[in-house]
């Protein structure tokens, strides 16, 4: 499964795959992209767990206001931290399975991975810079092995 990305630098439009090594680049200008996808109960592990790079996994539902809010400053965040992390978008009410791994009682429910492991975890929709700021903290207080992308 793949995702279509518009290129910040240059507009182009680009197809990015849901799970592979590395960061995705645009096609025409070799920008690093912002990673966003979606992702659900039979792909999760695929994409998230056994990502190599840090992912922001955003818990939310379509009839939930606050998550639709959150929506953008997410994808900003994505987008100014483009091959530093990988933004996993997952719908509870599609992904029973996920919701309950990780517990879920309130959307959104913004996680940070990295080796399937939680860094961080936040309850409630923020501001862009709250979020990058939490993001920036996250990354910082982890292990150079552990912060490291490929």
């Amino acid at each position: 499964m793949s995702a279509v990305v518009s290129c910040p630098n240059c507009g182009k439009k680009n197809r990015v795959p849901s799970a592979a090594s590395g960061y995705p680049r645009c096609g025409v200008c070799k920008t690093t992209l912002p990673w966003i996808v979606n992702a659900g109960d039979g792909d999760f592990s695929q994409v998230v767990e056994q990502a190599p790079q840090v992912v922001l996994v955003d818990l939310w539902a379509s009839w939930c206001g606050p998550c639709r809010q959150v929506s953008p400053a997410l994808e900003n965040v994505a987008t100014q931290r483009a091959g530093k992390l990988k933004l996993v978008k997952v719908d509870v009410d599609a992904a029973p399975e996920t919701a309950r791994k990780f517990s879920v009682q309130a959307v959104p429910t913004l996680l940070i991975l990295k080796d399937g492991r939680v860094l961080a975890r936040q309850a409630g929709a923020a501001p862009s810079d709250v979020l990058l700021r939490w993001v920036d903290e996250t990354l910082e207080n982890q292990p150079a092995s552990s912060a490291a992308t490929t």
